[in-house]
């Protein structure tokens, strides 16, 4: 008996948390899954700041059962967009996302390694590639590679989990990403999509007493 009203509490309190986090999520666009940048998965949850891991906080089952619902839902996608920290962002800005993924600027690109370019030039003629499908020319540590490109939003990626079990990470250009889920393309410029996540980002660091940065910023 207890354990069953205690299932049906746990999911109560799950479908608050992950209510209350897309409800951020549709206000401002951003949300982060930690840091104290902007909004967070873990403050939302926890309502304190988590120091170091939150897979070691008595809330972590319940944070990350909030991560991957936000992660699944088909408005949700999610990048290294603020501060180099996994964010969320809402369905309404992945257009001007992708504007801004693709435009290969220079602050993509400068200071990008070998392995870097020879992974972007590899999607940019397959699409699409799983890390754990790459070749030895990358390493034992592919992701360290797709970390490069996703921190410098020059590619999506979704993480799953393969047959065997293993974590890996689909790898796409934006374009490829764009088709996949159906965007229509877009005329915008990658600046004037640029000032748009700049004055958005600055409207939430002002509301939220946060601190929150761009990666060309």
């Amino acid at each position: 008996m207890h354990c069953k009203i205690r299932t049906q509490q746990m999911t109560a309190n799950l479908r608050k948390n992950f209510a209350k986090a897309m409800d951020i999520l549709e206000d401002t666009g951003f949300l982060l899954l930690q840091g104290q940048e902007i909004p967070d998965v873990c403050r939302l949850i926890a309502s304190k700041k988590i120091k170091g891991s939150w897979w070691g906080d008595p809330l972590g089952t319940e944070i990350f059962a909030v991560s991957e619902m936000l992660s699944d839902h088909p408005d949700v996608t999610v990048t290294k967009l603020i501060a180099g920290k996994v964010t969320f962002i809402h369905r309404n800005l992945w257009q001007k996302l992708i504007v801004v993924g693709s435009a290969r600027d220079d602050w993509q690109m400068k200071r990008l390694t070998v392995q870097g370019q020879f992974l972007l030039r590899q999607l940019d003629k397959e699409g699409c590639v799983r890390t754990d499908k790459l070749g030895p020319a990358f390493g034992k540590k592919p992701g360290d590679i797709a970390r490069e490109l996703e921190l410098k939003l020059l590619i999506h990626s979704d993480q799953f989990h393969t047959e065997s079990g293993f974590h890996t990470k689909l790898l796409e250009t934006w374009e490829h990403w764009r088709k996949r889920m159906g965007l229509r393309n877009t005329s915008i410029e990658a600046r004037r999509a640029q000032n748009f996540f700049e004055k958005r980002l600055e409207e939430i660091n002002k509301k939220y007493s946060g601190c929150g940065r761009l990666p060309w910023q």
